[in-house]
């Protein structure tokens, strides 16, 4: 045999028994851009004070995740605007301020909606303990200084789904 046709026999054997070429990779998604953080619904909510109702739009935080989060991280509420928590049973409850980086007035209502006590301009960061008196429902969290300007007292009545009408 012919030594230049032994040599070509054996590269053409040679690249039969390779490996096939791995395929070109499939191409990258497109980029997607990220997910905006879902707009908070509001639900509202009324005070009967002395000197009249007092309007909020409250989000409610109604199970575990969410009572946990909280306020914590916000940099602002609308004067307007706060946080009811729902404990679904009355309770004792404690709140602390731990990442929360504004001041806020803590409302704990009762499962009549009564205004049990009130903790106002809770220190931000904070990690002491702020209990209510008594079992509650619920709380109501809004911007600091609130309830002083808007004449919110315990024993003042809130309105909203979660509290029976009496």
């Amino acid at each position: 045999m012919d030594l230049k046709l032994f040599t070509g026999l054996a590269v053409l054997s040679l690249a039969a028994c390779a490996p096939p070429a791995p395929e070109p990779a499939p191409a990258a998604p497109a980029p997607v851009a990220a997910a905006e953080p879902a707009a908070p619904v509001y639900e509202s909510l009324d005070i009967i004070t002395a000197k009249g109702p007092v309007h909020f739009r409250v989000e409610v935080a109604d199970d575990e995740a969410e009572r946990a989060q909280g306020l914590m991280f916000r940099t602002q509420l609308d004067d307007d605007a706060g946080m009811l928590f729902d404990f679904h049973t009355p309770q004792q409850v404690s709140f602390w301020m731990r990442n929360t980086l504004i001041p806020l007035d803590m409302i704990f209502i009762r499962a009549d909606g009564t205004i049990a006590n009130i903790a106002d301009n809770t220190e931000p960061y904070s990690e002491t303990p702020i209990p209510s008196a008594g079992p509650v429902l619920g709380v109501l969290e809004i911007g600091g200084g609130l309830t002083q300007e808007l004449g919110i007292k315990p024993g003042d009545k809130v309105t909203h789904r979660i509290f029976p009408r009496g």
